[in-house]
């Protein structure tokens, strides 16, 4: 639900006063530490929809901003997702923006500047930002592949809000939120969560995320046990080396195994 949010610090505060002054914003931080999230619980508390933009390789600007298409026997212009937002003055969310390809991120430059306007070449339109629109992207600088960055000319167009996970107590508080899981049960996912991510220091693999507490507290409140829930969820999607896998499940089980705190 989309209304469960629990701030870390003041990103909440810091994104709105971005809002109000017209600035967009950079979200940085762990895969499914709230990043999306909170871009949609902005959007409720400020009113306005969210228009989010999955990015990747294959992305290009025509897919940000439209083209030109055959309909009905007639060529027409038909607006991409940016476009949309741009008009309809929303948040645009563009999910892990360090996907994208450099040549397709330039279509936002005259957006994240003090012009505020989408040009549309291929239409020979110009399109300006009413108040309400913002621009809004999100990547995980710690774990992007090292033949891809973001360029810093870029980055500093946005205000950047770094974000972590939440601390123990209150990440249990948004699996028991979103699952109905019992107290005790989150805690102990969590508890095996954080070991786990102590452990990516040395291993280096993707950290357990909230999302994936919340799917295997789903799957206990559906019946399943802890421990087949943990490893479904928590620890096969991390690695296939038998070793590594072997020793996470000795840290799920003991993490699992512990008395409530």
């Amino acid at each position: 639900m989309t209304e469960t949010y629990l701030a870390l610090g003041n990103e909440v505060k810091l994104f709105e006063q971005a809002f109000r002054q017209r600035i967009p914003v950079m979200l940085t931080g762990p895969t499914g530490c709230g990043k999306t999230r909170l871009v949609e619980h902005m959007g409720l508390l400020l009113g306005r929809p969210v228009v989010t933009i999955s990015c990747h390789d294959d992305l290009t600007s025509s897919d940000l901003v439209g083209r030109f298409m055959v309909t009905g026997g007639d060529v027409v212009w038909t607006d991409g997702p940016l476009t949309r937002a741009v008009k309809d003055g929303a948040i645009c969310y563009l999910d892990e923006v360090v996907e994208a390809r450099h040549d397709s991120l330039a279509v936002l430059h005259s957006l994240t500047d003090h012009r505020r306007t989408l040009y549309l070449d291929r239409a020979a339109e110009v399109v300006w930002a009413p108040a309400e629109f913002m621009l809004v992207c999100s990547y995980n600088p710690a774990y992007r592949s090292s033949l891809k960055e973001l360029k810093p000319s870029f980055r500093q167009r946005f205000a950047t809000l770094p974000m972590e996970y939440l601390p123990p107590e209150r990440e249990a508080q948004v699996v028991v939120a979103e699952t109905g899981v019992a107290l005790a049960t989150a805690r102990r996912l969590v508890g095996c969560a954080v070991a786990i991510r102590t452990a990516d220091e040395a291993f280096h693999f993707e950290p357990p995320s909230t999302r994936v507490l919340v799917t295997a507290a789903q799957l206990i409140t559906a019946g399943a046990g802890e421990l087949e829930a943990a490893d479904a969820c928590i620890l096969a999607p991390l690695s296939t080396d038998g070793a590594i896998s072997d020793g996470l499940r000795e840290v799920a089980a003991a993490c699992l195994a512990a008395a409530d705190l």
